[in-house]
């Protein structure tokens, strides 16, 4: 079984469905978040999971915050990243050594509707269809290689708040099922 460890910025509840829908192939042994505050702290705790809060206010710059990321994550032996709401671009730093083995979820059918706030872009977009992607991560925003996506359809009645709910249940599904498949994977590729 591969350890993961899931780095977050918020709410963590695909950080929490990623721990509950483990099915074999890997099991969370660490959750980083970049704020204090991040509610995710309090649900790895409900979990059992071990936290570290790092904030890059207290580096100098950015390769120096994801060595700090990276330091922690290797002294708990991670074989893989998943990024779950984790609102930074991964630079060399942390990529170089994981390269090929950090996934990432996104609330938009990529390429459309890449960075922030792909909801709202959705909604002013007026479009019928979003949906979610898992890909790996690159240099890029959001470019990296796609692994899954599913569609999520848009309503005129849609909101803010209906899209992203329909938008979390499908993440909430697809994210830990796409973790799972690319880490069996890559062990039958590595036999």
């Amino acid at each position: 079984m591969k350890k993961l460890a899931v780095l977050a910025s918020g709410s963590g509840s695909n950080f929490e469905a990623i721990v509950k829908q483990s099915t074999g192939a890997y099991e969370v042994v660490l959750l980083i978040t970049d704020r204090d505050d991040a509610y995710a702290l309090q649900r790895a705790t409900k979990l059992g999971i071990p936290t570290k809060s790092i904030s890059p206010k207290n580096f100098e710059d950015k390769a120096t915050y994801e060595q700090a990321v990276l330091d922690v994550i290797r002294k708990y032996g991670v074989d893989w990243i998943a990024l779950a709401g984790y609102m930074r671009i991964v630079s060399l730093t942390l990529l170089k050594p994981y390269e090929g083995r950090i996934v990432n979820v996104h609330p938009s059918l990529l390429p459309k509707f890449p960075g922030k706030d792909a909801i709202a872009q959705a909604l002013d977009a007026e479009v019928t269809k979003t949906g979610v992607t898992v890909h790996y991560i690159d240099e890029g925003v959001d470019t990296g290689p796609i692994i899954s996506q599913e569609v999520v359809e848009v309503t005129k009645q849609d909101t803010y708040e209906t899209l992203q709910q329909k938008i979390r249940q499908v993440e909430h599904e697809l994210f830990p099922k796409t973790l799972t498949k690319v880490i069996r994977e890559d062990e039958l590729v590595g036999k």
